[in-house]
């Protein structure tokens, strides 16, 4: 699909980019303040003496008393019993296409209906999405939207897929988890936009149930992530282990900030960690960073910086590495590695071109990883 087509067709569904409420969606479950939120039961949590409870979901591994809620602000103890706030509570719902989140060897071309509710689990200095992931779940509008809805939803839109995206997935684990089991009942595809800061168990039974998972790497240094995220690195690095050892399919993208993750050593520690926890195959996206919400003392990233980790990280044996938010750059398309010519041609959010025959180069069939139909 083309971008004036996927235009067209969403303005006939009625459906907008970006997070925030789908028109459609506001009709039928009316968009409204959070006041009334779940009371479902969460899973992976241990409970303790005195009404006390481990949430052993993420690596916070967040000891709570009674009425305490965890760092991500959505789960809560309520008398030693652990719930999740935010169970069928979308705060947004948005058709996207699929490379938006971005990924570029899953059903190109293809549209994806994208939700989130509130909350998140790191702290990240520079997120886009703040005003969604960084506050509790009564400070945004949500609408009640089950699993069952949502895949009706992304049905009715002819969506090829269901996105967890926009906040952070791994805090409405249970939500997101259902709509996975019923999305594939149906035929549909998931896909999971993720930092990674998730516990191995719920991770690998999660990954029986969705398609595809991308993991923002936010650097290659735990001080980063300490400092700027407000986590750890290497609970990241194992879910990509994890990922990678799994049948589902695996993108990573690395949000290139200036003087603070752009150190070319750096980078190419990140490269050959990744060729060798992940594989050669696995598509890297080098994101250019816009300042924003408490990082706005920085300058977007230069286009040479971009390009400069990308040749690093095509020395360093990755055969598929984009350069993202740079519209028209020729390192959003897919090139084969075998005889260098440009497979997937790729404009923002446009399959302008896609030459691949049952997943190989037509020309000298170089097999090209992914999950093409």
């Amino acid at each position: 699909m083309n971008r004036r087509r996927f235009l067209r067709t969403a303005a006939g569904a009625g459906v907008v980019l970006g997070a925030g409420p789908c028109p459609f969606l506001e009709e039928l479950y009316a968009f409204g303040p959070s006041a009334n939120l779940s009371d479902v039961e969460a899973r992976y949590y241990r409970k303790l003496p005195d009404r006390e409870v481990e949430c052993v979901l993420c690596p916070r591994n967040c000891r709570l008393g009674d009425k305490e809620r965890g760092y991500c602000g959505v789960r809560e103890n309520r008398d030693g019993r652990y719930v999740t706030l935010v169970y069928g509570k979308a705060c947004a719902a948005n058709v996207d296409p699929i490379e938006k989140k971005p990924f570029f060897h899953f059903r190109p071309g293809t549209t994806s209906f994208s939700i989130a509710s509130a909350g998140c689990n790191v702290n990240c200095r520079f997120c886009q999405n703040w005003e969604i992931s960084q506050v509790r779940p009564e400070q945004v509008r949500h609408s009640d939207l089950l699993p069952e809805a949502v895949v009706a939803a992304a049905l009715r839109t002819g969506c090829a897929s269901i996105a967890y995206t926009y906040s952070e997935p791994v805090v409405f684990y249970e939500y997101m988890y259902d709509t996975a089991v019923a999305a594939r009942r149906r035929g549909l595809k998931s896909a999971v936009v993720t930092g990674g800061h998730i516990n191995r168990e719920p991770l690998e039974a999660l990954l029986e149930v969705v398609d595809a998972v991308k993991v923002d790497l936010k650097a290659f240094r735990d001080g980063f992530y300490r400092e700027y995220v407000r986590g750890e690195l290497k609970p990241v690095l194992e879910a990509i282990r994890t990922i990678a050892a799994g049948k589902v399919w695996l993108e990573i993208v690395y949000l290139v900030i200036p003087t603070l993750n752009d150190d070319p050593a750096e980078i190419r520690d990140m490269a050959r960690w990744v060729r060798e926890a992940a594989g050669p195959d696995v598509p890297v996206h080098f994101s250019r960073f816009q300042p924003m919400y408490m990082m706005k003392n920085l300058p977007p990233t230069p286009v040479s910086t971009l390009e400069k980790a990308r040749a690093v990280a095509l020395e360093e044996g990755l055969r598929f590495v984009y350069i993202g938010n740079v519209p028209g750059h020729a390192a959003e398309n897919t090139v084969c590695p075998g005889c260098g010519r440009t497979l997937i041609e790729r404009y923002v959010f446009d399959i302008r071109r896609l030459d691949l025959k049952d997943g190989r180069c037509p020309y000298c069939r170089t097999a090209i990883p992914g999950v093409w139909t």
